[in-house]
């Protein structure tokens, strides 16, 4: 019985998310089915992160176990002749018995999308939060420095969350503009439920002045989630790597 571990590529779009759920089609539904199939048996997989419905991965790890005799390298070939345009794999390798996507990662980047521009752009709907209202940019920036370090996020969970412990250690926070878009990145040791959507909502409410700058140290100590800002919409937000 081998273990595999995988990457994959997706546009959440058309997807409840990541994780299986009984109302509605989920990515890993599509590649326990795509997988089972070229495999010829069943498989179960595991993936790094439960991303929510709508959420990109453009890089996305997963693992299973199975007794296949297609090469592990050929892996990527037979599930992509099974999988639509949406999903493709990149990449596959033999992992030892213990390795689990979700608890080997050592870490995960994250970007969030923001197109701040008065009209709506058709190509770019599905891929960014249009936020049409002005923004200041240098106050977001500012603001994000405050995230970097080892604090407790508590404030920046959604409910449901069921994690242990809160605290988390935020290695990089920035805020880029290139044009009418603005790009959020957040690289973590590990992440909270919509901690990065919320990180995203409470740097555009200090961009467009409903929180000061200067507040974020003590939002941040309080863990009151009221005091942030709202959780951003998911189509802006990719998982762009994981640290294995």
């Amino acid at each position: 019985m081998k273990n595999i571990a995988m990457r994959i590529r997706y546009d959440g779009s058309a997807y409840h998310g990541w994780q299986f759920q009984l109302n509605g089609v989920t990515v890993q539904e599509t590649i326990e089915n795509a997988l089972s199939d070229a495999c010829g048996e069943r498989i179960r997989v595991t993936g790094c992160s439960r991303t929510d419905a709508g959420v990109h991965a453009l890089d996305y790890v997963l693992n299973f176990k199975s007794e296949t005799k297609i090469p592990v390298e050929k892996l990527p070939y037979a599930l992509n002749y099974r999988l639509g345009d949406d999903i493709t794999a990149t990449e596959a390798w033999e992992v030892p018995a213990n390795f689990n996507a979700r608890f080997s990662a050592k870490g995960k980047r994250y970007i969030y999308l923001i197109r701040n521009d008065v009209f709506r752009d058709p190509f770019m709907n599905r891929y960014s939060w249009h936020f049409p209202y002005k923004l200041d940019f240098v106050s977001m920036e500012k603001a994000a420095a405050h995230f970097v370090g080892t604090h407790d996020f508590k404030g920046f969970m959604a409910g449901g969350g069921q994690q242990k412990t809160t605290v988390r250690t935020v290695r990089k926070c920035s805020v880029e503009k290139n044009g009418s878009v603005i790009k959020i990145t957040v690289e973590a040791d590990a992440f909270l439920y919509n901690m990065v959507r919320i990180i995203a909502g409470t740097l555009v409410y200090v961009g467009c002045g409903k929180i000061k700058e200067s507040r974020l140290p003590a939002i941040i100590e309080s863990g009151d989630r009221k005091s942030a800002g709202i959780t951003a919409p998911p189509q802006g937000l990719f998982l762009e790597k994981v640290f294995i």
